[in-house]
Order: C-alpha cells, then sequence, then structure tokens
C-alpha cells in the first residue's frame, strides 16, 4: 500500500479514538456550563497572563487597561493592580485553587480579595469545582462555570463540543480556557498579554537529576508558593515537562484555528512571547 493511504488510514484511526475516548468523558465529565455572552463583546477583550513582561504593561499601559474588559487569571488578585485594573472578569482553573483553601495561605488571600472587590466582576471556575463556589462570593461577584474537559476528535466534533461549552483543547494551563471563555462570550477580538511562556530558557537538570522548571511571574512568589511549587514538581521527568509543554503549545494552535473558523481573532501582544499560534500586535491605545 502507499505510504500515503497508510498515514490518511493511521490519521483516521487516531482521530476516531479519540473522538471516542473524549465522546465518554462528555457524558461522565462534562457539566452544564454558564459562561453566557458579554455584553460589550464588541469590544477588545485584553486577557492577561501574570508573565514577567506584565510588569511594563502595568506600568506603561494602564489607561489601556482600565479602557477595556480585561480578563485576570490565578494570583493576579493578590497584587495591588487587582484592585486598579478592575478586570471585568477572572478565571480560576487549577484545582489547588479549590483544594488547597485551608492550608495555603495564598490561596486564602486570594479568595478574600475575590470577595472583596468593589466592581462588578464575573468569576469562571470549573464546573467539577462548582460545590467550593462560595468561597470566592461576594457582594459583588458572580460565579459562572466552565467545563475544564479536553475535548479531541475528528474536526467537526471538536467545534461543535467547543461550541456549547462541553469542553476545550487541552486545558494545560490557565490561559487555554481563558481564550476559550473569551471566545464563548462572544469576543471577535482579543489580546493577549503576559504569556511569556519562556519555560524552555528557566529549565534545567540538577546533579541529582532533579528538574527545575522556574515559571517567573509579574510578582515576587512567596517563599510558601516556591516551595509548593518544588513539591509539586517533585519526581516529575524531564520528558513528562516537555510533553506537557508541547501539548499547552499545540493547544494554542487550536484555539487559532477555532477563532478563525468563528470570525475571531487573536492577537499575542506579549513582547519576547515563546506562542507561535497568534499573530502578533500591540495593544489598543487608549482613547480618552
Amino acid at each position: 500500500m502507499p505510504d500515503g493511504f497508510l498515514q490518511s488510514l493511521s490519521g483516521f484511526v487516531s482521530e476516531c479514538s479519540a473522538t471516542l475516548k473524549s465522546s465518554v468523558k462528555l457524558l461522565l465529565a462534562s457539566r452544564r456550563a454558564t459562561i453566557g455572552r458579554s455584553a460589550e463583546y464588541r469590544r477588545p477583550l485584553i486577557v492577561l497572563g501574570n508573565g514577567p513582561s506584565l510588569k511594563e504593561n502595568l506600568l506603561n499601559d494602564m489607561d489601556t487597561l482600565r479602557e477595556h474588559p480585561a480578563l485576570a487569571v490565578n494570583f493576579f488578585a493578590n497584587s495591588p493592580e487587582f484592585s486598579i485594573v478592575r478586570p471585568r472578569y477572572y478565571v480560576l482553573a487549577d484545582p489547588h485553587f479549590f483544594t488547597g483553601g485551608d492550608s495555603d495561605e495564598n490561596v486564602s488571600r486570594l479568595a478574600a480579595n475575590i470577595r472583596s472587590a468593589s466592581w462588578t466582576m464575573i468569576l469562571f471556575i470549573p464546573a467539577s469545582f462548582r460545590r467550593h463556589a462560595a468561597a470566592f462570593n461576594g457582594s459583588k461577584i458572580e460565579i459562572r462555570f466552565f467545563n475544564a474537559v479536553a475535548m479531541e476528535g475528528f474536526r467537526w466534533f471538536e467545534h461543535l463540543a467547543w461550541s456549547r461549552n462541553l469542553g476545550m483543547p487541552r486545558p494545560r494551563n490557565v490561559l487555554i480556557p481563558s481564550l476559550m471563555i473569551g471566545l464563548s462570550l462572544g469576543f471577535k477580538t482579543i489580546y493577549l498579554l503576559g504569556a511569556d511562556h519562556s519555560w524552555t530558557r528557566t529549565l534545567s537538570v540538577t546533579d541529582d537529576n532533579t528538574v527545575v522548571s522556574v515559571q517567573p511571574h509579574f510578582y515576587a512568589d512567596s517563599a510558601d508558593e516556591k516551595e509548593r511549587v518544588s513539591s509539586v514538581y517533585a519526581g516529575v521527568r524531564l520528558h513528562q515537562v516537555m510533553e506537557s509543554m508541547v501539548i499547552a503549545f499545540r493547544s494554542y494552535h487550536d484555539i487559532r484555528r477555532y477563532a478563525a473558523h468563528i470570525g475571531a481573532q487573536i492577537f499575542n501582544a506579549t513582547p519576547g512571547s515563546m506562542i507561535d499560534a497568534f499573530p502578533r500586535q500591540q495593544l489598543p491605545p487608549a482613547q480618552s
């Protein structure tokens, strides 16, 4: 048989298998999502990753950040800039935020800061952690739910599942659900900041074969957070770390393809970002 035919057959079988597995996950793991549509969908959305480059944006682009709807993630609420930017949307995806609150002071402080927000903000958390929502619920907070469930397979199946918020490309990090939520909210233009993803520059292996993966943020991580991250990576092998990176970068290409399918554009405005999926474009200047 010609090699091309065998490759096509192999691809078809692989997509069949992925679609079947995702269908099972859809039945067992997907829950009712409540993302909805934003009233501001005609405006650009700015998604704020917490990479080190965001520090420059917070210094130089605050007028733009305050003028447009912004989406923040993870520990951004523990920074002084949280009450200045006043993000419209917030996404938490890591299970640690919902299972580590009793033992992690940073998570407890995060929940308290989100609860005390003095402006209307929509907080998105995985539907699988619905029972933990009360810890983040303040008088100005509206909590909505998304499915952090990987849906893969035939392209038509992926687009159908993603458009109905039953799942998404493999959610390796919080920016993947954040971008998908932005698209589900109806935004047609999204700018991505603080997405340095320069992990390969900080990846190393010690003489005792311990993998060290430093993931710096625009804020200084506390000693407790550094210790927690080190414990997460304890026993993780180098090939596992790099496989995880591959998943993340591949998911961005899946998101770019899906955005084009629904007539949306995502621009990477992060200087020096390692993400190669989205076209580069600077933030729009503030109008006022």
